[in-house]
């Protein structure tokens, strides 16, 4: 679609030599309003899907909610694996959630979710940071959930929360 190739585009021009700058993808604050945008367009898009289909292999959703003091004692890395991790979590289940549903509505909703989650890991897998590279190895906290519309859900509140966040925190450090 348009719509996913301008948002893969828009993140390739943050890349440079294989290490994202993320400067700035954060600093320009109306980029991540523009994808809370999309991401409460796609909830809403899938809600209207007709018929959807309760899912008969339960995905495993990350718990994408936080506390905002918690959150703020933590390195901007520690954020950063964490928000990997639920976004791992979260790919997985909207490709889980896929093979699933064959009705063409959802089918379209689904595929559109997947390119944005994937393509906001593949950015924060690329972030150079002192630490290195990210490598798999979560163990974050989840639940098992068989309605599609709850993967959306899932994905708004991590782009809304944790995501958001952690871009504004970063916007601190890189945008003086």
């Amino acid at each position: 679609s348009l719509a996913g190739l301008l948002l893969l585009t828009s993140f390739l021009l943050h890349v440079e030599e294989g290490h994202a700058n993320p400067t700035r993808l954060v600093c320009d604050n109306r980029l991540i309003q523009k994808y809370i945008g999309e991401a409460k367009d796609m909830e809403k898009r899938v809600g209207q899907c007709q018929a959807l289909p309760t899912l008969s292999c339960p995905t495993v959703l990350p718990l994408v909610d936080f506390s905002l003091q918690q959150w703020k004692s933590k390195s901007n890395e520690t954020k950063r694996r964490e928000i990997l991790c639920d976004l791992a979590l979260l790919v997985s289940a909207v490709a889980e959630a896929h093979g699933q549903v064959t009705q063409e509505c959802g089918a379209k909703q689904l595929s559109q979710l997947y390119r944005h989650a994937n393509s906001f890991l593949l950015l924060l897998q690329t972030f150079s940071w002192e630490a290195g590279p990210w490598e798999p190895g979560c163990s974050t906290r989840s639940m098992e959930q068989t309605y599609v519309t709850s993967i959306f859900l899932t994905y708004r509140q991590l782009v809304q929360g944790k995501l958001r966040f952690f871009f504004h925190d970063l916007a601190r450090d890189l945008c003086k």
